[in-house]
Parts: C-alpha cells; structure tokens; sequence
C-alpha cells in the first residue's frame, strides 16, 4: 500500500466507505502519538479475544494476518494473558466511545491511521484517549511489583490492546 492509494471498505460493518493514504505506512505520526506495538504485532500477541477484524482483513495488509491469533468464536484463552478484558462493541456504541468512521472503535481507527489514513479531527479525539489510557500503566506501576506480569492481567491486556506495553 502506498501514499495516494484509495482504500474502499465493503463488510460486515462498512459498505462502500473509502479513504485514501496520505502517509507511508506507519509514518507521519502526530509526535504526541507513540504507540509501542504496530497492528501486526498486537494480532501476533493476541488482542480481543481472536475475533476482533475476521471480516475485515481485506482492508489491510495480508501480512498482518499471516500469524495473527484469530477464531470463529471470541475466546478468552487467545488473548496474551488468557483473559477476558474487553466489552462487547453495543457497550462502546452506547457510552458514546465510537467516533467518525470507524464502527469497530478505536483499534480500528489505529489500523487506518497506521496505514497513512488521517482525518485531523478525529486524529486528534483518538489520540487524547491513547494518552488518557496510561492511567492503567500507572495503576500498573502503583500496585504491582516490577516484573510481575501475573498481577492485574485484565489492566495489562487492555494495556496491550490499546498499543501500550504490558510489560511493565
């Protein structure tokens, strides 16, 4: 995929939406937007439970999916700590926590913008939630010994699923 190329979306969720790549993939980032895994690396390790972008993958590059820890069914056991640490997408929609484009969530804009999509208004929304996520790190911080990896496991694998780092 390169800059100037249009991306048209036909799923489950999207039809006939289309935006096009502004920026090399996984450049051009906005400075206050450092996430530390890239998508690829978040499906490797194992994020919402398997089943997050299944009818989606034509959208993005084959590659990100090579190795990617998917199922049918969501399951728990898939995610990089074995445990259930996400909410269901009718909860997002109700709390408001869908914005412009992307009805799967924020993931799903990071997976866009990853690409070199940019729409600065909604950049913007979803990068002040990315920077307001860090509270779980610091919780992490406050109340688990360093290297600890067991203690809070839900906190982590939110920490994960939102390109933090969990290891901390």
């Amino acid at each position: 995929m390169r800059v100037g190329d249009q991306i048209v979306v036909n799923d489950k969720m999207q039809s006939d939406y289309c935006y096009e790549l502004v920026e090399k993939t996984g450049q051009g980032f906005d400075p206050a937007f450092k996430p530390h895994f890239t998508p690829k690396q978040m499906l490797e390790m194992g994020v919402f439970e398997g089943r997050y972008m299944n009818d989606c993958t034509q959208e993005f590059p084959d590659n990100w999916f090579e190795n990617a820890k998917t199922n049918a069914k969501a399951d728990p056991e898939i995610n990089y700590f074995g445990i259930k640490s996400r909410q269901p997408l009718d909860v997002w929609q109700k709390k408001g926590w869908i914005y412009g484009p992307d009805p799967r969530g924020w993931f799903q804009w990071y997976c866009r913008y990853y690409l070199g999509r940019r729409i600065p208004d909604i950049d913007q929304i979803q990068i002040k939630r990315w920077k307001g996520f860090a509270r779980h790190a610091g919780q992490i911080k406050a109340n688990c010994h360093p290297g600890d990896i067991y203690c809070r496991p839900k906190q982590r694998q939110a920490l994960l699923q939102w390109a933090y780092d969990p290891m901390i």
